[in-house]
This record gives C-alpha cells, sequence and structure tokens, in this order.
C-alpha cells in the first residue's frame, strides 16, 4: 500500500484511536494501530479489548485534499512509536508506503523512517451490531450526563458491576446510575427517539471517561446503539465501541427515601468552598470528614477538627430551614463531587436522620439527584 497525507489530519486521526490502545495488553497485536486505506479514504483503528475506537479520514474535506492513495492495503504498526513519529516529522507533507514482510516506510521532508509492521489479519474484527436498540442524543448533553455520574462509580474491583454506570430505558426516560455503595449518582433525560423497549446495561466508567475525551462539546448527534455485549457510540467519522459489565446491578431506587425530617435550600457554591476549607483540616484524618449541624438560627455549621493539625468552624445561611435540626458527618470529598455535579447556584439538602443516607439536588432541576452515606463518628 502507499499514499501521502497532510500530518495535521494524520495526528487528529491517531489523537482519538490512541486513547484506546493500552500497553498493558495481553494481545501482542493490540499494542499497534491498524490502518486500513481504501479509495474513499484511510480508517485508523486502535484497541486494547474492552474499548476499541476507529476514526476515518475521507480523501477529501471541505473541498480540500487530505489524501493521495496510489495503492490500497492494510497494515498493523506500533501504535505509540507511530504516534511519535508522525508528531516530530520535519514537514506537513507524509508519504507512507507497505512493501514486502510488512515493511513500512514513512518519509517526509528529508527524513526517512523504516518500520516492522504487523499482518493487518490478525488484528481483531470490530464487533458486529445489529441497530435494534438504538437513540441519538447531542454531545453536549451525553458529556454532561457522563460528568454527573461516572465520578461515582466503584474503584475497587470486589464488586465489577458497581465500576460501571447504569444506563436504563424505561417509559422514554434514560436514567442513569453510579454508585459505590458509600454514594449515589443519578441522572435522568427524557428523550424522543428511546426504543420502547426496556434495556438495561452497564458500561465501565473507564470507557466513558475515554468516550468523554473524544466527545466535542457541541449540539452534534451522537448515535448510541445497545445490544446484550457491546455498546456503540458513534459521532462524526469516529466509532467508539465498549463492551459492558456482565452482572445485575442492583436495584438502587430502593435507596433514596420517600419522606425527609428536614429540608433546606443552601448556596451550592457557598457550601462547596465551605466544605473545601474545613477539608483542609479534615485530610488528617483518614476518611476526610466533615461535621454538619443546623442551628436555630437560620444557619448551619460546617466543622472538622483533626487531634493533630486543629480544627476549623465556619457558619453559612440558608436560604430556607424545614423541619428538625441535626448534627450528621459526612465525607468531604463525596459532598464535594456531589455538588460539583450539581454545579448549580441553589442547593436543596434533604435529610431522613443523623445516619441515614441525605439526599442533594437542584432547586431548578429534579434530573440530577446525588445521595450520600453519612460517616458515624463518636
Amino acid at each position: 500500500m502507499k499514499f501521502d497525507i497532510l500530518r495535521d489530519r494524520l495526528l487528529e486521526g491517531l489523537n482519538d484511536v490512541m486513547k484506546a490502545v493500552s500497553s498493558k495488553t495481553t494481545i501482542p497485536i493490540l499494542t499497534g494501530i491498524k490502518i486500513d486505506v481504501t479509495d474513499e479514504g484511510i480508517r485508523l483503528t486502535g484497541s486494547d479489548a474492552d474499548i476499541t475506537i476507529q476514526t476515518f479520514i475521507p480523501v477529501e474535506e471541505d473541498g480540500q485534499q487530505i489524501i493521495h492513495i496510489t495503492e490500497t492495503g492494510s497494515i498493523v504498526v506500533q501504535a505509540r512509536m507511530f504516534n511519535e513519529i508522525v508528531r516530530k516529522l520535519p514537514t506537513n507533507e507524509v508519504e507512507i508506503q507497505v512493501t514486502t514482510g510488512f515493511q513500512t516506510h514513512i518519509r517526509s521532508g528529508k527524513s526517512e523512517f523504516h518500520l516492522i509492521g504487523s499482518d493487518a489479519t490478525e488484528y481483531p474484527l470490530l464487533p458486529e451490531l445489529t441497530e435494534d436498540q438504538k437513540f441519538t442524543i447531542p454531545a453536549d448533553l451525553l458529556k454532561s450526563i457522563i460528568r454527573e455520574t461516572v465520578f461515582a462509580v466503584a474503584t475497587s474491583e470486589s464488586r465489577p458491576v458497581l465500576t460501571g454506570v447504569n444506563w436504563q430505558i424505561k417509559n422514554e426516560t434514560l436514567i442513569c446510575v453510579a454508585t459505590d455503595s458509600h454514594r449515589l449518582a443519578r441522572r435522568k433525560v427524557q428523550l424522543e427517539n428511546l426504543p420502547e423497549v426496556e434495556h438495561s446495561v452497564v458500561i465501565p466508567g473507564k470507557s466513558l471517561n475515554e468516550l468523554n475525551k473524544v466527545l466535542e462539546d457541541s449540539t452534534n448527534l451522537v448515535q448510541i446503539v445497545m445490544t446484550s455485549q457491546q455498546v456503540l457510540f458513534k459521532t462524526g467519522e469516529v466509532l467508539f465501541f465498549s463492551r459492558l459489565l456482565e452482572g445485575n446491578y442492583p436495584d438502587t431506587s430502593r435507596l433514596i427515601p420517600e419522606e425527609y425530617q428536614t429540608n433546606l435550600t443552601i448556596n451550592g457554591k457557598s457550601l462547596l468552598q465551605a466544605i473545601d476549607r474545613a477539608s483542609l483540616v479534615a485530610r488528617g484524618d483518614r476518611n476526610n470528614v466533615v461535621r454538619f449541624e443546623i442551628l436555630d438560627n437560620q444557619a448551619v455549621e460546617v466543622s472538622s477538627n483533626s487531634p493533630e493539625i486543629g480544627k476549623v468552624q465556619e457558619e453559612i445561611l440558608v436560604e430556607s430551614l424545614e423541619g428538625e435540626n441535626l448534627k450528621i458527618s459526612f465525607s468531604a470529598k463525596y459532598m464535594m463531587e456531589a455538588l460539583k455535579a450539581i454545579d448549580g447556584q441553589e442547593v436543596v439538602i434533604q435529610f431522613t436522620g443523623a445516619m441515614r443516607p441525605f439526599i442533594l439536588r437542584s432547586v431548578h432541576d429534579d434530573a440530577i439527584l446525588q445521595l450520600i452515606l453519612p460517616v458515624r463518628t463518636y
């Protein structure tokens, strides 16, 4: 095979597919990138067996010729090395040629590299997906859903299914839930084009984090195709496949209290900053625990103490308060991440007692819900 390509455009494609390539893979060929050259353009594929990213570079884009193809074909080249070489080539014109024995020649200006490639037929094939469960969602909304849920997935592999986000389609609503059993993040979205059949899958948190890096912050539609073992996100010329996690996701709806003893509305930004300050002292403590007390004078006190460091306390006025006073302790990290996910000015916090899970939601929007389990302090 042989073709010429503009280096900038090749690098753009490599940036996407490199996100799926891992040096820790047990399948040696997956440390490489597969390059398929057809008359229409070039397809680049990177994979670590869990995530596969494929991007297409057409011969012509917006009236500009990007690739000049002399001979079609396929090759697998060492991903990290190929990426570094392309990045450092002296000119924007690159010629790539594969000769016998998978010898790959990369020429640019007066620079010439010779890489040993691998047989592309040994590279795993992409999964074949039937498109029965498919819908579209704007890219910026998808990015928000990921940001508002993925931080709450479990990091330990003791219950693998909790390291993913549960996506459920039910009554024209997409419900995304993440929990590590100490906290929970839920986001609901009403979408018009959802499949009518109820469907539930668990997408690895790691896959969603990588997808977030590939997505552009725009209102362009992303097409999502779900099967029992794979999910595919199609955006522009990029295909992003992820395997799904096996196992039954726990029914989390039971964890969310039906009624509350105390409801308070508070400025989310002020509370986040106060907890951030209190956590400076709390950091010395293994659990990074902050105490939260509702006072009689329409205020709350955020405090923390550590025997080695000292203590801090701060009062914040609340905007409205109904119900009983209470004292409660929680992880500063969990509370700060929940407040960042809501990202609104006004937050409603609902308590059912000092040792029961409590809920945070935005005043303006019921779609985002965060639940946190308190910490026992004696």
